[in-house]
Parts: C-alpha cells; sequence; structure tokens
C-alpha cells in the first residue's frame, strides 16, 4: 500500500518491515494486524488492516515519529 502524507510517501513494498503484530483470530470481525515500517529516508509508520468492526476497519497508513516508535516496540 501507498499513501503520500504531508508530501512524503509512505509505501510498505518500498520500506523495511520492523515488526508485525496481530489481534484476535482469522475471520474475526474485531481483529487486526498492525505493521510497523522504516522507510529508507528513516520515516517510520504503522500500516494497519483488519475486520469490519476493529480499528482499522479501512486500510490505513499512519506517520510515526521515532520516539513513538520505539514506545510502540517496548509496548508487545
Amino acid at each position: 500500500m501507498k499513501k503520500i502524507i504531508c508530501k512524503i510517501e509512505y509505501d510498505t513494498e518500498a520500506s523495511e518491515l520492523i515488526e508485525k503484530r496481530t489481534s484476535g483470530e482469522f475471520g474475526d470481525p474485531a481483529g487486526y494486524e498492525e505493521s510497523l515500517y522504516k522507510t529508507e529516508g528513516g520515516k517510520f509508520f504503522i500500516y494497519g488492516v483488519g475486520g469490519e468492526k476493529s480499528v482499522y476497519a479501512k486500510e490505513t497508513i499512519k506517520r510515526m515519529s521515532a520516539e513513538k516508535a520505539n514506545e510502540w516496540l517496548e509496548n508487545k
């Protein structure tokens, strides 16, 4: 998935996957998957996708600061 936010392109195919997490079981309408990526330029983002009742009911990309990315990694 690609998304441009504040004139910066975030692309899951061109970025490094740092970690992937899942919540719920496959097919669970409230289940979702979050993946933390780092761009070639050092920017971090979360790619989220999930069931119709999840926090990622629509496939999305959210940019993230390095500090927030570290917090996300520490909070397993």
